[in-house]
């Protein structure tokens, strides 16, 4: 698949089918999300993946908006090292980049993938630290199953948001 086309398929799938995703596949989006640019290099992120049913249930109590969990595979939490960057404050952007790798990947596997915010809502983000065991900061959980759907594309090139100087 070509770069286009992943971003054209990538959607939010809410419901996944009883299929295991091999941790094989789970360690490729891992190594594209590591890929994902960050400031001067500083890669101030670190990833806590689960396919146990407690924990999933467990996120889902803590993060209302995760229900999709439920049925999915796995769940990537994707979280920040602000200590990792003492001289800049783009943490969050370099998680988000390295989350939306995460999601073009996995629409390139032919997963499905949603992407749940934690940071900066709270208690959200330390309700989900809080399960995890983490002292880094939640900034995304992301269900990674086999689709169980095909949601219609909602996004669209909207000219009128693009101003040319």
């Amino acid at each position: 698949m070509q770069t286009m086309e992943a971003i054209r398929a990538r959607r939010n799938v809410r419901k996944y089918k009883a299929e295991a995703v091999p941790r094989e596949q789970i360690e490729r989006l891992l190594e594209a999300a590591m890929l994902a640019p960050s400031a001067v290099n500083s890669r101030p992120w670190e990833f806590v993946v689960t396919d146990k049913r407690e924990i999933l249930q467990r996120l889902t109590e803590a993060h209302p908006a995760s229900r999709m969990l439920l049925t999915a595979s796995w769940a990537i939490a994707v979280c920040g090292r602000p200590d990792l960057q003492p001289k800049h404050n783009f943490w969050q952007q370099d998680c988000a980049a390295a989350a939306e790798n995460i999601l073009l990947a996995a629409a390139d596997m032919g997963l499905g993938t949603c992407w749940c915010g934690c940071y900066p809502a709270e208690p959200r983000t330390s309700e989900v630290q809080k399960v995890l065991g983490v002292t880094s900061v939640p900034v995304a959980l992301i269900a990674v199953g086999v689709p169980d759907e095909a949601p219609a594309q909602k996004g669209f090139y909207d000219p009128s948001r693009v101003t040319f100087l």
